[in-house]
């Protein structure tokens, strides 16, 4: 482009920023595909079928596990990874010690709303999606938490002796898992989900599996340094989300869960126990910017 070019395009060029500062600010610029979610109907159910996808290329497990934080205060929203997934201090969990061991209720409430929340990231492969049949066989990360991660342990390690246990990201003798959704006293629930019997995926064709492996996303980002802000990174958002009052609480807290803390509240170690309303969190990871 010559400078006589770059000179008439300039004379228009306030009408293209400002497209694409609409496009920036819009809702669907934040939206990674990489991403996928059932779809729920305007009572809160949905009704898909998955199937996750073994430990890829040197990685060792086919999870990623991780905690964030996610709350509002006076300074706006603070939603950061939590540096405990990599055994690292972090100073949200520490001001929740404090407010928990002050012993009083109305601080334990602060500390219950801005506790870390846990999450799992697989890839998984859409068998049926019946909301949106454009995603069946695609393949796709998944966001999940303890409800779901438990019924994948319950599938490995059955409590009965009677039930024989089955490798869940196994390409051969895995098994697709119905997930069934629910909104149960205004909480997404994952309860009624269910792994089918043990079958192959793709029937079993080795080409095609072998394919479909080397397309799956790598996880270890998710829990390598560089997804973790500094423990003096973190102080500095939290001390202007919150003010210079740990218990400041100006804006009503977001809450992703109604779960009472566990023993371990006081050390901040608690993870969600609903762990499926990662709906809630996802959007406001929109608002995640500084």
């Amino acid at each position: 482009m010559s400078f006589s070019d770059f000179k008439k395009r300039s004379l228009n060029s306030i009408d293209e920023l400002s497209k694409k500062l609409e496009e920036t600010n819009s809702k669907e610029s934040f939206k990674d595909e990489r991403f996928w979610r059932p779809e729920l109907d305007k009572v809160g159910n949905g009704y898909a079928v998955i199937r996750f996808l073994p430990t890829g290329e040197g990685e060792d497990v086919p999870w990623a596990k991780y905690y964030s934080h996610g709350f509002q205060g006076k300074g706006g929203w603070f939603i950061e990874n939590c540096p405990t997934s990599l055994g690292q201090s972090c100073p949200v969990c520490e001001a929740n010690s404090e407010l928990w061991n002050s012993g009083v209720e109305s601080d334990k409430d602060i500390a219950r709303n801005r506790k870390r929340r846990l999450h799992y990231v697989s890839n998984i492969f859409v068998v049926s999606d019946p909301a949106n049949p454009e995603n069946e066989g695609k393949i796709f990360l998944l966001k999940y938490g303890k409800k779901i991660f438990d019924k994948i342990q319950e599938a490995m390690q059955p409590e009965f002796e009677d039930e024989d246990p089955i490798n869940p990201f196994d390409f051969w003798q895995g098994a697709n898992f119905k997930m069934k959704v629910r909104k149960v006293a205004g909480f997404v629930n994952y309860d009624k989900s269910e792994f089918a019997d043990p079958s192959a995926l793709l029937d079993g064709d080795d080409e095609a599996l072998e394919a479909l492996w080397k397309k799956q996303y790598p996880l270890l980002p998710f829990v390598e340094p560089g997804a973790y802000k500094s423990h003096k990174e973190l102080k500095t958002k939290l001390d202007r989300v919150v003010g210079d009052d740990i218990r400041s609480i100006e804006h009503k807290t977001q809450t992703l869960d109604s779960s009472p803390p566990d023993s371990n509240e006081s050390k901040n170690t608690t993870e969600d126990s609903d762990g499926e309303n990662m709906d809630a969190l996802s959007y406001f990871e929109k608002l995640a910017g500084d």
